[in-house]
């Protein structure tokens, strides 16, 4: 049974930071390549960010630069560090490994406004 847990959302005015995390379960963690995904309303979930089981990592075109993917194997933990957050970053943001497994979180919501 494997769970993704994440947190870390908010609100935040554009420019702003945050770092989103994800605790996996009822996996092994460190053999998988994980992806952030996010969802606007009324958009399709879109692909933000993979690193690879070795660390290597690619970013959508949209988030890179701002963002940060990097994991912590010790803690069966993803993180996603935002800067300089625009609007248009504003999605519930969830995880999930590489390929994506059927049990999705319950994403955490980031909302950036002023």
């Amino acid at each position: 049974q494997v769970q993704f847990v994440e947190s870390g959302g908010g609100l935040v005015q554009p420019g702003g930071s945050l770092r989103l995390s994800c605790v996996a379960s009822g996996i092994i963690f460190s053999s998988y390549a994980m992806d952030w995904y996010r969802q606007a309303p009324g958009k399709q979930r879109e692909w933000v960010a993979r690193i690879s089981s070795g660390g290597s990592t690619n970013y959508a075109d949209s988030v890179k630069g701002r963002f940060t993917i990097s994991r912590d194997n010790a803690k069966n933990t993803l993180y996603l560090q935002m800067n300089s957050l625009k609007p248009e970053d504003t999605a519930v943001y969830d995880c999930n490994t590489f390929p994506p497994r059927s049990g999705w979180g319950q994403g955490t919501q980031v909302t950036v406004s002023s």
